[in-house]
């Protein structure tokens, strides 16, 4: 039995959690489907692929997860055994019809009937023979908690913009709900590693119900190829952040390569997310939105997806074998059909519609009696909330408004309370001169594409024409659903304004139809060109794009838990050796040491900024060998450097990234920048004011030669677009003016244009070797992107002959992270000890005779 509390979740990230019964710990691994004949030995469980030599060969395989898989299940007449069959309707099987032929597709997910544990073997065996599935069996313990429990009452709510603001505790987070979501997620995962090639196959997992598993996946397999696509909408940040476990899914769906969306506005707010949680900012490169994390860019993808445009137009053909449509036809003469068709849920706005149905015969008298609205409502998927009271609701408004506005052989609402096969659902496409949607909040909803290809008929019919040989549609939908911005031509409406949706629906069906032929053409270009294989075949291919850079990186994982994540970067960038350099020190005969200051040999969280005597003593030690010359190269101004450093005599210090340079304290500073104007001062001071005075936790720091403003304890979101709004304000105004505006972390800063650090380092290696020192070994270590500067200079110096050529350079950056540099560091703590080796060789080669 699992344990009733999981109070520790890095066990159940980590896979280390109790085995949910005997059957778990005995069944033997389906071996890995092949599409050659051959053998294959089974995956170990602790293996981890961390390969840096990846495959070469291209993909040829899929693996679509999802929490159910597109099958149908029924138990046999005799009760022995089941009957399975592709379910037709299935998203999951129609976006095949998107891959390249000889694409092999493994589906990976739950079964809608419950399998006997006894068959479970046998089943899955029998699945993925016949039908490339692998089924998920979940214990009834964990899927009550996982579907019922977290997915439908948290998160299913939570991304439609409803907070558990209720008096009923059963809408509130439940940890062992999420607990129960995680280790089903795991399980699935479980199910992956079974059938993965992790250097070849491609995964694509698939909506809410798993969003964690690309955690599970990374951390075993830190190079695969995986995409993430959310079929809800994703809320604003500030109903997001709401989740108690708000970074544990960010982070895990950041695991991902590409994340995949519906429209710019659900995208838009999961990276407004990322950005106000987890401090990322996203980039716009050549069309495509992209999340630098770690190293790795996730691709961000906008696209809606669409209906499998065979299978409805097959289905039509089946409608009229079965004279389904010529019945309904002939049931509705002389009325005008407004359909609406809907999943019982509280947030389909079905009330709504049925109250503005009434509004409508209130307010246009004419169509009483004519007008018939036909609302079926599917069974629920799940055990949502307030279920029972909307039925209850909807059933009351329908029969109050037909006890009004009905008579003989008239009912104004026909209310269809029941499951409607999808042949008699294409009838009543068929026959509904408008489709009304009025969700209050929809992940996509297709039932305005479904219906529009129904309208359009078969292919060489005129079956769904009218007297007049038009074809033609018209669509009142809610400006909250996914699709809403596909649709030019239909009548969007909020729903919650019951007498404009009223209106609307009376415009919709009084238009001419040489109108609403247009607009019906306008939309069934639109549906037949983007369609579901469209979708899917979109999607991969921005898969493979994604997914290329990172298979020429070098890759790690890093973190536990939910914080894991992989590191991905350049081949040749790698963990500085300090053995290594130690030893390229203790053998140069002239050296250079440059050091930034703040996130370098002083912490950025620091209060304190002022060195520790440690620091003084260590700086000193080196300062005091002869073959040294060592500089600290900050942005900070000269004072308050000259004053911390004031024990260090020796000490060079580049301030104000390097306008001011002194080479040791008994000497005077020098002016490095061209420009001792600095009139540009007057323009750009009242500008940033301004946006001070606007940004509450923003200020100004003002340097003898540069201007900077920081928002650093602002809203990070407010805060970066004042910044972007200042950064072109100030490149207007100062556009004839000699200096620089720059955007870092949290700051913009105006500074002289030929004042860098990189500057400043050629001056100091130009120097020594004008004096004959010309260094044979350098140590440049920075953290922030005013020391790529110098990093990038170094790299191309030795070329030039400032340098040495046989010169040891080790150009190092604090933290993994994408840089110029050629080593890193972890953090401040490494860079002080790193010194203090080199100041004890120092000290040693000394008190040598």
């Amino acid at each position: 039995m699992m344990s009733k509390s999981y109070t520790n979740l890095l066990d159940l990230a980590s896979g280390n959690f109790p085995a949910m019964g005997k059957e778990s710990k005995e069944r033997k691994r389906m071996p890995r489907a092949m599409s050659v004949p051959g053998m294959i030995s089974e995956l170990d469980d602790t293996l981890s692929v961390s390969s840096d030599n990846p495959s070469a060969a291209s993909s040829d395989r899929i693996i679509i997860v999802a929490n159910q898989l597109p099958l149908k299940g029924k138990r046999r007449e005799d009760n022995r055994g089941w009957n399975f069959s592709w379910n037709e309707d299935s998203l999951l099987l129609q976006l095949k019809d998107g891959f390249p032929e000889d694409m092999e597709v493994l589906y990976v997910g739950s079964l809608r009937v419950d399998v006997d544990p006894a068959e479970q073997d046998d089943v899955s065996q029998y699945l993925l023979e016949k039908f490339n599935c692998v089924p998920t069996f979940l214990p009834p313990n964990v899927l009550d908690k996982f579907y019922d429990g977290f997915c439908k009452r948290q998160l299913w709510p939570l991304f439609h913009y409803m907070l558990p603001l209720s008096t009923d505790k059963s809408q509130r987070f439940d940890r062992s709900d999420w607990e129960a979501y995680v280790l089903a997620n795991k399980l699935f995962f479980q199910k992956v590693v079974e059938i993965i090639s992790p250097e070849d196959d491609y995964i694509w997992i698939h909506d809410y119900h798993l969003m964690v598993l690309p955690t599970f996946i990374r951390r075993r397999f830190n190079r695969v190829k995986m995409g993430f696509f959310l079929h809800s909408p994703f809320p604003s940040s500030e109903i997001y952040r709401t989740l108690p476990v708000r970074e544990e899914i960010l982070k895990a769906l950041l695991n991902s390569d590409i994340i995949g969306f519906h429209t710019f506005d659900y995208a838009r707010h999961f990276l407004s997310c990322c950005s106000r949680m987890l401090g990322l900012e996203y980039q716009s490169k050549r069309g495509y939105l992209g999340l630098e994390y770690y190293g790795r860019t996730i691709s961000i993808k906008i696209m809606p997806v669409g209906v499998h445009m065979g299978r409805i137009e097959s289905v039509m053909k089946m409608t009229d074998e079965e004279s389904k449509f010529g019945e309904l036809k002939q049931a509705y003469e002389g009325k005008t059909v407004l359909l609406g068709l809907d999943d019982l849920d509280i947030f389909k706005g079905i009330n709504l519609k049925i109250l503005a149905m009434e509004q409508m015969l209130r307010q246009h008298p004419k169509w009483q009696g004519r007008a018939v609205l036909i609302q079926i409502v599917n069974p629920p998927r799940g055990r949502g909330i307030h279920l029972d009271e909307i039925r209850d609701e909807i059933q009351e408004c329908c029969s109050r408004i037909n006890r009004v506005f009905g008579r003989p052989g008239y009912q104004p609402i026909v209310f269809i309370d029941r499951s409607v096969p999808i042949t008699e659902k294409v009838a009543y496409y068929r026959i509904a001169e408008c489709v009304v949607v009025t969700a209050v909040r929809d992940g996509m909803n297709l039932t305005p594409y479904e219906y529009i290809a129904c309208r359009q008929g078969i292919s060489d019919s005129e079956s769904c024409s009218d007297v007049s040989g038009l074809k033609k549609s018209m669509l009142v939908i809610s400006e909250f659903i996914g699709c809403s911005p596909s649709l030019s031509g239909a009548i969007r409406v909020n729903p919650w304004n019951v007498e404009t949706t009223a209106e609307a629906m009376n415009e919709a069906i009084s238009m001419n139809d040489e109108e609403k032929q247009l607009r019906h053409e306008k939309h069934y270009r639109y549906v037949s060109t983007h369609d579901v294989a469209y979708w899917s075949r979109s999607f991969l291919q921005d898969m493979e794009r994604a997914c290329a850079d990172l298979l020429r990186k070098r890759c790690w994982g890093i973190g536990l838990s939910f914080g894991f994540r992989v590191v991905a970067l350049d081949p040749n960038f790698r963990k500085l050796s300090i053995d290594a350099m130690v030893s390229a020190y203790k053998r140069a005969r002239s050296r250079a040491i440059l050091l930034d200051y703040d996130g370098t040999v002083m912490p950025q969280n620091s209060i304190n900024k002022s060195p520790t005597q440690e620091v003084v003593s260590t700086l000193n030690t080196l300062c005091a060998d002869s073959k040294n010359v060592v500089f600290i190269v900050s942005g900070r101004g000269r004072d308050s450097l000259s004053r911390w450093f004031t024990p260090c005599e020796k000490l060079g210090i580049a301030a104000e990234h390097g306008y001011f340079l002194r080479w040791s304290h008994s000497e005077e500073w020098e002016i490095c920048g061209k420009s001792s104007e600095f009139a540009w001062m007057q323009i750009a001071e009242p500008v940033m004011r301004l946006y001070t005075e606007s940004t509450d936790g923003s200020s100004i720091e003002k340097k003898e030669s540069a201007l900077v403003w920081q928002y650093r304890d602002a809203d990070l979101g407010f805060g970066s677009s004042q910044a972007k709004e200042m950064l072109d304000h100030l490149e207007g105004v100062l556009a004839n003016e000699p200096v620089a505006v720059k955007s870092g972390q949290f700051i913009v800063e105006v500074k002289p244009q030929d004042v860098s650090k990189g500057l400043v380092a050629e001056k100091i290696f130009s120097t020594m070797a004008e004096r004959g020192r010309q260094a044979d070994f350098v140590l440049c270590v920075g953290d922030d992107r005013s020391d790529e500067d110098m990093f990038e200079m170094i790299s191309g110096a030795m070329s030039r002959n400032i340098l040495a050529a046989n010169c040891s350079v080790y150009a190092c950056t604090v933290e993994q992270k994408p840089s110029k540099a050629k080593y890193y560091v972890d953090d401040t703590t490494e860079v002080i000890s790193m010194l203090e080796s080199l100041a004890e060789e120092s000290e040693d080669s000394d008190s040598s005779p």
